[in-house]
Formats: structure tokens, sequence, C-alpha cells
């Protein structure tokens, strides 16, 4: 039992930058769209503009016609609505993830099938869950700042990392996406 739930929760992929998951791995890899989280991702917590290095790599997505989708669980739907128009990125609101059906809507948003599609994001317990659930590949990226919701730095993150050891323990050593600064 426990196996197979450390199974779901594995991601495919493991991330140290989202600048690491270039257009071209993402092609080399069968993928041709991307969902991708918000907070601690894309953005830091509460923050409403990506760093430099986050807007680079979102117009590197934008120039090789990868299509994109903002799938986030915030409870401030102004601010992911004026992040994405800030950003130019559709996006689908109360994706409630680890729950698969707002993952299955922003899929249909930007009109690809789950096989050709990743989800990025930077927690186990919503993001690669919920991603897995879908039938996407799912990257685990490094969060973007130690600020976050009280419950995910109290809770979830200390579970993240008993779960991460667990799976390290048993030998289930993931790929690692490669880091163009080695």
């Amino acid at each position: 039992m426990l196996e197979r739930w450390l199974r779901q929760i594995c991601p495919d992929w493991v991330a140290r930058r989202l600048a690491d998951v270039t257009p071209d791995w993402l092609r080399a890899h069968g993928i041709r769209a991307v969902l991708l989280d918000l907070d601690n991702t894309l953005v830091a917590w509460h923050e409403m503009s990506p760093p430099p290095e986050v807007r680079e790599w979102l117009a590197a997505l934008a120039a090789a016609r990868m299509r994109t989708c903002l799938t986030s669980n915030t409870h401030r739907p102004q601010r992911l609505a004026a992040i994405a128009a800030a950003l130019e990125l559709p996006f689908e609101p109360g994706c409630a993830k680890p729950h698969p059906a707002g993952l299955r809507r922003a899929l249909q948003r930007i009109g690809t099938a789950p096989a050709e599609s990743a989800l990025v994001g930077d927690q186990l317990f919503t993001d690669v869950l919920g991603g897995n659930w879908c039938g996407v590949t799912t990257v685990l990226v490094t969060p973007l700042s130690h600020r976050e919701f009280v419950g995910t730095r109290w809770i979830s993150r200390p579970a993240e990392r008993l779960v991460l050891r667990a799976l390290a323990r048993r030998g289930w050593l993931w790929p690692v996406v490669p880091s163009e600064n080695g």
C-alpha cells in the first residue's frame, strides 16, 4: 500500500532550476504543452511579478511555440488573473490540485492531451500528485522562496522531506533534468 502511494507521488523529473527545463529538453521528451504552478514556481508567494530569469524562461517557451497554462490553487483569483494578463498566459482558476479536474480543464483550454503535456511545480502533494493523477509528465522544481503559506511551510514541506527520503531509501532515483550550469 505504501509503495503504491509513494509511486503516485514520485515526480517523473526533478530540476534544480526552472531554467533547466528548456524548450529543447521538453520537445526531446515529447512535450509540447506545459501546465505551470504559480506560487514559488513562477513567482514568490504573494508577489505579483516573476523574477527576470522566469520571464526569460517564459519568453523562451513562447518563442518555441510551447503551449502554456497557469494552474493555481490560489484563493486570490484576481491576483492570478492579473499575473496571467501581465505574462500573456492563459490560466485555469480553482484547480484544487491534487484533484485532476482543474488540470484536465487547463489541458482542454490549451488543446493538448496529457501524453504530450507536463506539469512544472514546486510541491509534491499538490503539483506532482495532481499531475501524476492527470497523466501528465511531472517536473518538480526547487521553490523560488522560503516564504510561503504557513500550512505549506510547517506541514507540507516537512512531510515532503520525509517522502523524498523514503523514495531515496527505496532506490527510486528519478531522472534529473540536466543543468546548463553543471
